[in-house]
């Protein structure tokens, strides 16, 4: 397995998508029950991107096997600083180091874009999330009980977090007012 990561292009959204449908249909992470399309999946990377906000894909070889975006925590401007991760590794390619390699350079490009807090809201309290950001740094900061039903039973979402830069330590560089 030959692993590399780069920014994510509109000729990924069928691969994108694919990963997604999978932890969709059989998954807790997300609390989506229907995958979104492929023309779905064109418009989240265009929205992302367009914001300047990461998206990367890792690849084995020519292949996508994982993909990972920031946005914005929430729409209101005092959350400039904040953002919230995404993570999905292709099914069959799980336990691989995939995860660990797409956050680690999504949290670098967090950073670089001027984030200051990065926050994982973890579906379903999905024991691999929750082990893969705890390897990255991440502080488990809260539960959400019974705040999902899928899979025939009430899921619990947990939230985990991360200083990025100076953190809460220092003012941010430059105002944004979107």
């Amino acid at each position: 397995m030959t692993l590399s990561v780069r920014p994510a292009t509109i000729d990924d959204a069928k691969a994108i998508a694919a990963i997604y449908a999978h932890h969709v249909l059989h998954g807790t992470a997300t609390y989506e029950v229907v995958p979104p399309t492929q023309a779905e999946t064109v418009g989240k990377i265009r929205m992302v991107t367009g914001r300047k906000w990461p998206f990367l894909v890792a690849c084995d070889g020519s292949e996508v096997v994982g993909y990972s975006y920031a946005t914005q925590f929430r729409d209101r401007p005092a959350y400039a600083y904040a953002c919230e991760n995404s993570i999905y590794v292709a099914h069959g390619q799980r336990g691989c180091g995939i995860g660990k390699l797409l956050l680690k350079a999504l949290l670098e490009a967090a950073e670089g874009y001027g984030f200051r807090q990065m926050v994982a809201v973890i579906g379903g309290g999905e024991p691999a999330s929750v082990a893969l950001h705890g390897a990255c740094g991440f502080a488990h900061v809260g539960r959400l009980t019974g705040m999902g039903w899928k899979a025939g039973r009430w899921l619990d979402t947990i939230y985990m977090q991360i200083a990025l830069g100076g953190g809460i330590t220092t003012a941010p560089a430059v105002s944004r007012r979107d």
